[in-house]
């Protein structure tokens, strides 16, 4: 199961990282995320602890840096939003270089730029060392719902089929002379969205009755089982393990 090809984020490598069962990483991944969700936004030095942590496990894996903040520009809609916390929230006020800034609007802020971009870095991290081939192994030896597993798996796999579709037709309507110049043309760009959405779905519609026609029975065979042994346990929860001990700190202190 799974899509043969590897995505944009992966970087191939032989790093201990990369060698790890893919259900390992992604649970110590989500044991990380929950650490630094429960830190109090208060402990700031703690998120700086959790940064050095996301440092040693990106050059273990040999990830360039440069790499990781390529990367970390998907969350800038986030940071607008933290921007315009400080302005739009109420309670006690404070005065910065001449603007009158939220108290609580600042705290929070803090905490969505700091929590929320330790989480981004550390899906980039796991997404730059596992393929998603693995990926959706790894979330079905976790025993995730298989229909959910099946779903991410289609979509992995189609995502490229129904891009091609999207290309072919912009090329049809570009060789007969149409030009998008204005909300006039916005009723031909919906017909081409309903025309892709009906052939997505007829596509579907035939996969599915080949995947019966060969035995589909509602839930897609394990073709590889992953042992994981107790040092590859100790080697992945050593991340979630380190920053929980930061985490109490944070609290304690």
């Amino acid at each position: 199961m799974g899509a043969g090809h590897a995505h944009r984020l992966y970087r191939h490598g032989h790093s201990p990282v990369h060698a790890l069962p893919p259900h390992a990483k992604l649970a110590a991944v989500l044991a990380f995320v929950v650490v630094v969700v429960s830190t109090p936004r208060e402990a700031m030095w703690a998120f700086g602890v959790y940064a050095v942590l996301l440092g040693l496990v990106a050059y273990a894996a040999r990830v360039p840096a440069g790499f990781v903040l390529q990367r970390l520009l998907i969350e800038v809609p986030f940071v607008a939003f933290a921007v315009l916390m400080p302005f739009v929230a109420e309670g006690e006020r404070i005065d910065v270089l001449g603007l009158s800034l939220s108290v609580n609007g600042l705290w929070g802020a803090w905490n969505v730029l700091a929590k929320g971009t330790l989480g981004v870095a550390a899906s980039v991290l796991l997404a730059a060392t596992t393929g998603l081939r693995e990926l959706l192994l790894g979330l079905q030896h976790l025993r995730l719902p298989p229909l959910l597993v099946q779903i991410a798996s289609f979509m992995i796999r189609y995502g490229d089929v129904i891009t091609d579709e999207m290309r072919r037709m912009r090329i049809a309507r570009e060789s007969r002379g149409f030009e998008t110049r204005g909300v006039r043309h916005w009723g031909v760009l919906a017909k081409s969205a309903g025309a892709l959405f009906i052939r997505s779905y007829e596509r579907g519609e035939r996969v599915h009755l080949a995947m019966i026609s060969r035995g589909y029975s509602g839930s897609m065979p394990v073709i590889d089982e992953v042992a994981v042994s107790r040092a590859q346990w100790s080697y992945a929860l050593a991340l979630p393990s380190a920053a929980l001990v930061v985490c109490v700190l944070g609290w304690v202190l």
